[in-house]
């Protein structure tokens, strides 16, 4: 990322659902598809219809609804959000949002491990462990397996990032805390990453909630006013070989 700083190189962006991408990294894709870096993004889980239980079925009277429709919506969306930010592909593991916790760990992982094989990202980008969302922190530990240092190819940076109303919704003095240690400048592409998430207009909420493009905006002047940058983004280190 310039001289005289660490090189992303090659980057894999791992998503739990359609725009954690944007909320946790956006800018830092932006400043690194600027500066010639190739960066994919996998989105893990989409909306599916819920697996049929007979027990809990007989329990309620109306099913969870499904919308094939919003599912089709929200990944033109993101098509568009990554447009914007010079993402060069975006891969679609397909896998049931929200339900993470029911499909096999195995699954999870072959799917996340055939990815880093095939691209040989030099780095990748996580959900935090400590997230509320239970797709967030099965994500992450299965990346982290696909991430693995006994490969002939594997990723010298591994870095988590922070989701508004995931990361820091967690339980206090319980959950891992996020408590960042790396801060990507985004001062030149902050204006990338708002715009980015606007594309999801499904999405977007009104301030003052988090899923606001105000409250984007505060967090990225937050996290950069503590290293003496106009906007930044925090990243929690996971691992470095230098």
């Amino acid at each position: 990322m310039g001289s005289g700083q660490v090189s992303f190189g090659r980057t894999l962006v791992v998503a739990p659902h359609p725009d954690d991408e944007v909320l946790g990294a956006g800018g830092t894709i932006a400043r690194l598809a600027a500066e010639g870096e190739e960066v994919f993004v996998a989105v893990v889980t989409e909306g599916k219809p819920p697996a049929f239980d007979p027990e809990a079925s007989a329990r309620i009277q109306k099913p969870p609804a499904f919308d094939p429709e919003a599912t089709a919506r929200i990944q033109a969306e993101a098509r568009k959000a990554h447009g914007v930010l010079g993402v060069k592909e975006t891969i679609w593991l397909r896998l049931p949002a929200a339900q993470l916790s029911e499909t096999s760990h195995a699954t999870v992982n072959a799917a996340l491990l055939e990815l880093v094989s095939r691209l040989s990202p030099q780095t990748v980008l996580l959900p935090f462990v400590g997230d509320m969302h239970m797709d967030h922190q099965l994500t992450f530990i299965s990346a982290l397996v696909a991430c693995r240092p006994h490969q002939a190819e594997f990723p010298k940076l591994v870095l988590a990032y922070e989701t508004l109303s995931e990361t820091n919704w967690n339980a206090p003095y319980l959950s891992p805390p996020f408590v960042p240690n790396v801060f990507v400048d985004i001062s030149d592409h902050l204006e990338a990453k708002l715009n980015a998430m606007e594309m999801f207009a499904s999405q977007v909420r009104q301030p003052p909630h988090e899923r606001s493009i105000a409250t984007l905006k505060a967090l990225a002047t937050l996290r950069g006013a503590t290293v003496m940058r106009k906007a930044a983004e925090a990243f929690v280190l996971i691992r470095h070989v230098v």
